[in-house]
């Protein structure tokens, strides 16, 4: 195994792991950006008011894009150990 091989893989893993972590981040996001512009809004300064909605938001973006992030974690493993004699030998 070469050094450059070495790195390809890591990288290879490391963009399955930001492609399958994206939609729950981005959701994450968008509805703590919505939650934060109300609060500013309303002038209401709970601390705790930010986490429900983003709990209950990503709850509900993991049973949505669950499949899909499933799969692409799969996919990632299957070629992984589908080509093991190759990275041995």
């Amino acid at each position: 195994m070469s050094e450059d091989f070495i790195i390809g893989l890591a990288g290879q893993a490391i963009y399955t792991v930001l492609k399958a972590s994206a939609p729950l981040l981005v959701i994450a996001l968008s509805v703590g950006l919505i939650v934060s512009i109300f609060q500013a809004t309303t002038h209401i300064q709970e601390q705790t008011m930010a986490f429900i909605p983003k709990i209950a938001a990503v709850l509900l973006a993991l049973l949505v894009f669950g499949p899909w992030i499933l799969n692409t974690v799969v996919d990632f493993a299957y070629n992984l150990l589908n080509n093991l004699y190759k990275y041995i030998g």
